[in-house]
């Protein structure tokens, strides 16, 4: 299993409920919780009824972001967000959703009503993964579909002279100075900016 379907399994197993950011037709953004039902090699899966505004959305404005958040408080979080682009696909997944999510029967109970719902999915996206109940923090972004991954966050150029100011506020201690010029280990930086603010050298540069 490659590592970005091991993120949408999480998504999908272990956190299921996201915070989901689509725009309206006035271009404004619009939160809504949004269970994840399935994942797969080829993205994941959520479904909506035709009938509400979540769905009006979707159809005009195919671009979205999700969040899921699991632990028990801020410091035993494990986090996931992906921006992507969703589609619809229709009906044919219902049954093994409604399978694997029994809940939804209650909410839907009958054949009837369930032809209301259509399935979307997240065919393409770009996301992170964000853990916070270890120490360094860890982070890791990933992608899948035609995604691809952005480089950003702070980094040390050719212009350090290795006087060690930015090791000396950076929270996570994950600059590395075996080597001039130093080098910031991005999978434990929280993007906070103290060390590019410090370098007297302006030798950190934000992506």
């Amino acid at each position: 299993m490659e590592k970005y379907e091991e993120y949408l399994h999480m998504l999908v197993d272990e956190i299921h409920s996201t915070i989901f950011a689509t725009v309206d037709s006035s271009g404004n953004p619009v939160t809504c919780a949004i269970d994840m039902m399935l994942a797969d090699e080829n993205g994941l899966y959520f479904l909506t009824a035709k009938g509400k505004s979540f769905y009006d959305r979707l159809i005009s404005h195919p671009a979205i972001s999700l969040t899921g958040l699991k632990g028990k408080d801020t410091m035993s979080s494990k986090s996931i967000t992906i921006y992507g682009n969703v589609r619809e696909i229709g009906s044919s997944l219902l049954s093994e959703i409604f399978t694997k999510n029994q809940y939804m029967a209650e909410i839907y109970p009958d054949e009837e009503s369930r032809a209301a719902l259509t399935v979307f999915q997240i065919y393409e996206g770009e996301g992170e993964f964000f853990d916070l109940s270890v120490k360094p923090i860890f982070r890791e972004k990933f992608s899948f579909g035609n995604a691809m991954i952005k480089e950003t966050g702070y980094f040390i150029t050719d212009g350090c002279d290795g006087c060690g100011l930015c090791c000396s506020v950076c929270p996570q201690k994950c600059i590395d100075t075996s080597h001039i010029p130093f080098k910031i280990e991005q999978e434990h930086c929280l993007h906070c900016g103290r060390c590019a603010d410090i370098c007297d050298q302006q030798a950190i540069e934000r992506r």
